[in-house]
């Protein structure tokens, strides 16, 4: 078990809601944005003299852009049905972290802004004024939440703690006090089309290098095509898909797949990057910004489809917002989804018989599957209802001779957040991130002892990056994470004919 400098939940055999330790996570907090990560994002460089007024105006101008948020402002009932279903919160024992309590930070501080009892009668209604202190607690807790949903769907009322944390959050970034680990990879986007600042020299380099790979490991030329005119289809996926493990093998498996199927794609180096950390900050301009370069990229291209890779965050954006962001895609093929996701057309190809798999090629493992947040909660995939949680299960038992799910409640639309999502995938947040998987952790624990599960498989990049840094402070190899369409491509037998 790799040691810590902090206290690391201990996996018990059964869950519990743990006792309250009143601000056991106060001191957490991720760096601030430099000025020149703001400036390029459209925001102040540092904090504003007069930040007190503009924040109010800004919390004025979401309440009246975005009528849901009023609703959730006004629509609590402090019945606490999401009291123990924040995964950080049953980390970490922080009554801040309850949903409600995160939520109430800033609906005090509406309260005595914009309601008639707030202005008059504070002290009745729980109305606080807006002060550096509550200011601050908003930056510590607001990057607490990873905006994953599974709160909301508990809430009687449907409130929805990541619109919350979002307005938060931008609110925070308008006066001058920005997270510098996204608005740093926002800004990289926009200067050169990824996360990661690779330009596409190295993209090239990098794409060459598994060419060579793949047809020494399988004496088959598959290509890893960038920016080829005409391609069928434009792929779009997290830029960790480049260059790490266990990512690295999905895009083979991506790679392998379009091979087999005889499908022509391609990836953009303008839009080398299906992430949008825009979402995570709550800025729809730059959420906006980034998902613009897509679509420029396959007009550019001239390409007839679209399809996401393995990322959770990015397939919500693609099917939540993109038509409106983005849209209309009247110029892609008509008889494909716009968008579509990497596992809905792996899936359609298993279903009219165009891949082969060697299933026991995975017979080193025993396979669960881990439903990431924003995929389960925030999306679908296919026609199906539930399919978001039906195809990637497919895939894995098309290409695995042996898989088992997690405990129910942990699955599903209940699936329990990795710990890292949100924009919260950074080191100076560890305590957070080791403590937030701990509900994970635990339901993993469980299959491993009782049905001898190697590995859990996903189909988030952040899924992904999170479970290789926090396993192993579990006692847990970082090396049980792996990719969906890793387990595709190792089974899938290439140049078999159908």
């Amino acid at each position: 078990m790799k040691k810590a400098e902090f206290t690391i939940p201990v996996i018990t055999n059964y869950p519990k809601t743990p006792a309250l330790q009143a601000g056991t996570m106060a001191h957490s907090q991720p760096f601030v944005a430099k000025s020149d990560h703001q400036e390029a994002l459209g925001f102040p460089g540092e904090l504003v003299e007069d930040w007190h007024d503009k924040a109010i105006d800004k919390m004025g101008e979401l309440l009246g852009k975005y009528r849901s948020l009023q609703v959730f402002m006004d629509a609590c009932v402090k019945c606490g049905a999401c009291t123990d279903k924040c995964h950080y919160f049953l980390g970490t024992s922080d009554p801040k972290n309850m949903p409600v309590a995160r939520q109430d930070l800033m609906r005090k501080v509406y309260r005595r802004y914009f309601t008639f009892a707030g202005k008059y009668f504070p002290w009745l209604v729980g109305a606080v004024d807006l002060t550096k202190d509550v200011l601050d607690d908003w930056y510590k807790y607001y990057h607490q939440c990873s905006e994953c949903r599974r709160c909301s769907v508990y809430c009687p009322y449907g409130i929805d703690t990541a619109e919350i944390t979002m307005a938060g959050r931008e609110i925070l970034a308008s006066v001058g006090v920005g997270q510098k680990y996204s608005n740093e990879i926002i800004g990289k986007v926009f200067k050169i089309g990824n996360n990661l600042g690779l330009p596409e020299p190295a993209l090239v380099d990098t794409l060459e290098g598994l060419e060579e790979e793949v047809k020494e490991e399988t004496d088959v030329d598959v290509r890893f095509p960038v920016d080829q005119q005409g391609a069928d289809v434009l792929l779009v996926t997290p830029s960790a898909d480049f260059f790490a493990e266990p990512h690295v093998d999905g895009l083979i498996g991506y790679a392998k797949v379009f091979h087999q199927a005889g499908i022509s794609w391609t990836l953009s180096s303008h839009a080398s990057e299906a992430a949008n950390f825009g979402l995570f900050i709550g800025s729809q301009d730059n959420m906006q910004r980034v998902a613009m370069r897509i679509r420029e990229a396959a007009l550019e291209l001239g390409v007839k489809r679209i399809i996401v890779g393995e990322c959770g965050h990015a397939w919500r954006v693609a099917y939540s917002y993109w038509n409106t962001l983005i849209g209309p895609f009247d110029f892609l093929d008509p008889d494909y989804p716009a968008p579509q996701h990497i596992c809905e057309s792996t899936y359609d190809l298993i279903q009219q018989g165009a891949l082969k798999f060697n299933k026991d090629e995975n017979d080193d493992k025993i396979v669960t599957f881990h439903d990431s947040c924003n995929v389960s909660r925030a999306s679908r995939m296919g026609s199906m209802p539930g399919g978001q949680f039906v195809i990637p299960r497919e895939i894995i038992k098309a290409s695995c001779n042996h898989f088992v799910d997690m405990r129910q409640e942990t699955i599903h639309e209940g699936t329990f957040c990795c710990g890292g999502g949100g924009g919260l995938l950074t080191d100076d947040l560890v305590e957070l991130r080791v403590k937030g998987a701990y509900p994970r952790m635990q339901a993993l624990h469980e299959v491993i002892e009782e049905n001898g599960v190697t590995h859990m498989a996903a189909i988030c990049a952040i899924c992904k990056s999170q479970f290789t840094k926090v396993l192993p402070y579990y006692g847990m190899s970082m090396d049980m994470i792996i990719s969906v369409h890793q387990l595709v491509g190792d089974a899938l037998e290439l140049g078999v004919e159908h």
